[in-house]
């Protein structure tokens, strides 16, 4: 009987206090602001998409920036040169940088993306709902996401640019495809950056804010407008989310990747003879297209779209699942009550 007592006792103590601990954790989720719980799941959701693209995105930027022994080479070709010179682990390099960034930029530009639209619907309702207002939100939202976080892109960029030979596989005097001096992490090439000059760690921005204002409004606008014709029964199919959020990807980097290539090659020229290699965009563009040929704009556009497909999607998909657990109100249902 004592042992039957006891054991009840002790099995309602634990019911107990596993229904208290979880009521409180219900609570303090209520309690936090729904701002908060935007920046969370988009830097989650930004930290799982960068990850998994991860190795098609430093192919990607060793043949944007023609990295020699490389800019000849297909995708799959380039991943077994890396492979045979770095190992796995040269896959990933950059990756720590691109995920520090890829978080406060992701976390950023979903919760401005958020509060930028609702700001537009209550300020702006001649604009009505629709997906107007998620190419200026969307755009806006690029935009802050960008300068926030751009020195944590640059040295995303010079960590992926450099290609040492870890493996000893290279011939004597050739450890190295190209003349930069290798950095050894994050913080080397902050510190190493801003002695180049105040403007240094910001060197390529124009580029980028030019290209990812249309292509944060234009992913944004595509993947809101696509899920507006999916019937209702099928809103909540994550098969449906990834074709979206893929094809929204997809159509916004083809318009804007000319500007990427422009950019890139920018962040990893430092100063040529004294003076940075383009001092505007469209001089980048056009002597991209008189020297290295109208191709060049395009250079690893093919692997971008098999990039650009797993992430945009992934990013999408793992935001709206972050939403739903952590108990943020439908998109829809904001867009009532500003318009109430």
């Amino acid at each position: 009987m004592d042992s039957s007592q006891g054991s009840s006792l002790s099995s309602n103590v634990s019911s107990f206090v596993d229904g208290s601990s979880a009521s409180a954790e219900v609570k303090y989720f209520d309690s936090v602001p729904v701002y908060v719980k935007e920046l969370i799941a988009g830097g989650a959701a930004g930290a799982f998409a960068k990850t998994a693209v991860a190795p098609l995105e430093r192919i990607k930027i060793l043949l944007q920036t023609r990295t020699q022994g490389f800019h000849s080479l297909g995708i799959f070709q380039s991943l077994m040169k890396l492979l045979k010179h770095e190992g796995v682990a040269g896959f990933y390099k950059g990756n720590g940088a691109s995920v520090i960034r890829i978080v406060p930029y992701a976390a950023l530009h979903f919760m401005t993306y958020e509060q930028y639209r609702l700001w537009i619907l209550d300020n702006y309702s001649a604009l009505g709902t629709g997906p107007v207002v998620d190419l200026l939100a969307g755009s806006a939202a690029g935009g802050t996401a960008v300068l926030c976080t751009y020195p944590l892109d640059l040295a995303r960029t010079k960590l992926a640019y450099q290609i040492v030979d870890t493996r000893g596989t290279m011939q004597l005097g050739k450890r190295q495809f190209n003349a930069h001096p290798a950095y050894s992490g994050i913080r080397n090439v902050i510190e190493r950056v801003y002695k180049e000059g105040e403007c240094a760690p910001f060197r390529g921005i124009g580029p980028t804010l030019i290209g990812i204002l249309p292509y944060a409004g234009l992913k944004f606008y595509i993947y809101e407008e696509l899920k507006r014709h999916v019937p209702e029964e099928h809103q909540k199919s994550i098969l449906l989310r990834l074709s979206c959020g893929a094809t929204a990807g997809l159509f916004g980097q083809t318009f804007t990747y000319p500007l990427d290539v422009v950019r890139r090659q920018m962040q990893v020229e430092p100063s040529a003879q004294g003076g940075v290699r383009y001092r505007s965009s469209f001089e980048g563009l056009v002597s991209i297209v008189r020297v290295q040929g109208w191709r060049q704009l395009f250079a690893g556009l093919s692997i971008n779209y098999i990039k650009i497909v797993p992430s945009v999607a992934i990013g999408f998909t793992a935001y709206d699942m972050m939403k739903t657990w952590l108990e943020i109100p439908p998109r829809r249902n904001s867009k009532a009550i500003s318009t109430a």
